[in-house]
Order: structure tokens, then sequence, then C-alpha cells
């Protein structure tokens, strides 16, 4: 396994040294060959090296990550995020499956970082989930943001638009979508539940999560049930009734 190497970009000094440390001493594949304080300094040492890797700091004087990021076409090199509170990044994050670091870094959240970015250059991605996740912060419209779907072999790209509805299995997530193909992703129902529910998703029921864009119709009862536009229908638990109800008229605004 060859060395990684990386780039770190962070205008404050002592967070560069401690995770500067970090990375010597708990993930010994990462050759850091470069520190920068701005995007100014980060683009030069960035072109100059062609590292694999880049550790950047979202809010920074004088511009942020996605600024730096703008000034190329195509990115090619891995990244990790750091950020220190930014919630409404995070949940972008999730959706493009792109790296992050949560300040102040956690040793085993940075070695399972690293260990994705090694995993990503093993298989030699076709495509920038950087890429994507500057497309999603950029969307309006909520629901013309992509997904990154993690498979075995690699990943794949979706449009929140396309998908009709998640089902549990256990611990893996079954998405339905539009044009009638099923994928199954091995992550939990519940981890979509949070990274999708503002952006017009909602979890009716402890197995499945609705495109409210889909919801033809509801049926009263106990919990009632939804009917989906392509005729499926799906039970709604008692707890969730109410909350169902208040986000169909929130979507719909």
């Amino acid at each position: 396994m060859r060395n990684i190497t990386a780039i770190l970009v962070d205008d404050e000094i002592d967070s560069r040294a401690s995770l500067s440390n970090y990375i010597a001493k708990y993930t010994p594949q990462v050759a850091l060959i470069a520190e920068c304080s701005n995007i100014k300094e980060a683009k030069i040492a960035i072109d100059q090296n062609q590292p694999d890797l880049v550790f950047l700091d979202i809010e920074m004087p004088h511009g942020n990550a996605f600024d730096l990021l703008e000034q190329w076409e195509e990115i090619h090199f891995e990244i990790i995020f750091v950020t220190a509170f930014s919630q409404y990044a995070i949940q972008a994050f999730n959706l493009s499956a792109s790296s992050y670091l949560l300040k102040p870094v956690d040793i085993e959240e940075l070695e399972k970082a690293v260990e994705n970015v090694q995993k990503s250059i093993d298989q030699k991605s076709q495509f920038s989930r950087s890429k994507i996740l500057m497309e999603n912060m950029k969307v309006l419209k909520s629901q013309q943001r992509k997904l990154v779907l993690p498979l075995l072999d690699g990943f794949e790209v979706v449009k929140m638009q396309n998908i009709l509805y998640c089902e549990a299995d256990d611990n893996f997530t079954c998405f339905h979508f539009t044009n009638g193909i099923k994928t199954m992703i091995c992550r939990n129902l519940k981890f979509y539940e949070n990274a999708l529910q503002q952006y017009g998703f909602y979890r009716i029921h402890r197995s499945h999560i609705v495109n409210l864009d889909f919801v033809k119709q509801y049926k009263k009862g106990k919990g009632g049930s939804v009917i989906l536009e392509n005729g499926k229908e799906l039970m709604v638990s008692n707890s969730k009734k109410l909350g169902l109800v208040e986000a169909i008229g929130e979507w719909v605004k």
C-alpha cells in the first residue's frame, strides 16, 4: 500500500498543529507534504504538488473551501473537510458521501476518514464526490440535489427526485426508484431519515421513508396509509400520522 500524499489547509495555527500531529501518529500511510493557511497558498501548493488528498478547513478568511474548489474545472484529489459546527454543510456531506471531520478532531473519525479515502483511491472512483457536493450546495430546489449511494464495488449517484421511497431491511436500506429499479444499500434507514428529511422525504413508519412529491392520497385509519403515484400503498404508524400531514403541508407551500 503506497503512501497517500496530502496537504493540510487551515487558517488556525493550533488546529493545523493538532491535526498534523494526529496524522503523523495515527495515520502513518499519509505523508503530509505541505501546510497552508489560506486558499491562495492552497491553490499554489495543490497545483505544484498534485496531492492525493487535501484536509480542507471550510471557513477561512478571504474565502472558504468552496471558493477554493471552484478554481478547478475538475478535482483530481480526495478531500476530507474539517468543520467546527455547520449542520447544513454536514447534511450536504452525507448526501454526497464526502468525508468530514468535526473540530475538535476525533482520532477514530480521522482513521475512518483516511480509510475511506484509501478505498476510494484503490477503487479509482470515476466520479468526483466533491463536485457532487458543490452542485448540491448550489441547487435551490431541494429535490434537484444528488445522493451518493455506497455500493460494494464503488458508488452510485442518483437524483433525489427519482427516489420513490426507501424501505428498511434489517441494517440495509432498499431504495425504490420511479423507473421500478431497486437498489440495496448497506446503511440503515435511520441514516437516510436524517440525511433526507429536510429535502421532502418523511419517515411514515419504522420500515418506510416516502418522497412527499409522490404521495397521491392519504387514507384515514388508526395510522392510515399513503398511496403513491405508482399505486403502491404503504402503512403509516399512528405516531407518524400528524407529522406526515404537517410535513406534506410544509412541502407543498
